[in-house]
This record gives C-alpha cells, structure tokens and sequence, in this order.
C-alpha cells in the first residue's frame, strides 16, 4: 500500500497531481516515455509513447491509462 501511494503522489514530477486526478490509480513514468501503473489486485500495466508532455511525461500513455481507467471504472476517484 506505501508504494502505490507514492507511486499515486509522487511517481510522475511536477504532474503527479494531475495525472493522480486524471487516471487515479498509481504510476510511475521516466523520460523515455514509459508509464508504469497498477490497479491493485487486478492488473499491471505499461505504456510507451516518446512524445512528452510539459511535466516530462508520455502524453498519449496518459491520456490511453486516463481512458482505460474510466472505461474499467477503476480510478479511485471514479464517482
């Protein structure tokens, strides 16, 4: 539970906060345009995309773990 809530908060620079809102399940990107994310208890997932966005993480990734994570309701902010 202590790394899925860092990964929420912290695991992607100055937009873990937007993506924390935005997708709601923890990750973890790098620059090289990898996301790591878990839905704990249900699945691992990994997304590539170079193209990087302001923060330095993968635009498209997390706009694709965005989609995925309202699709499967699995943000825990979902309402």
């Amino acid at each position: 539970r202590r790394i899925g809530a860092m990964m929420l908060t912290c695991g992607h620079y100055d937009g873990s906060g937007d993506f924390a809102f935005r997708v709601g399940i923890p990750g973890k990107s790098g620059v090289g345009g990898g996301i790591l994310a878990i839905v704990p208890g249900v699945a691992s997932l990994a997304v590539w995309s170079p193209g990087l966005n302001a923060n330095g993480n993968s635009r498209l990734g997390s706009i694709a773990l965005e989609r995925l994570a309202k699709m499967m309701n699995w943000s825990v902010f979902a309402p």
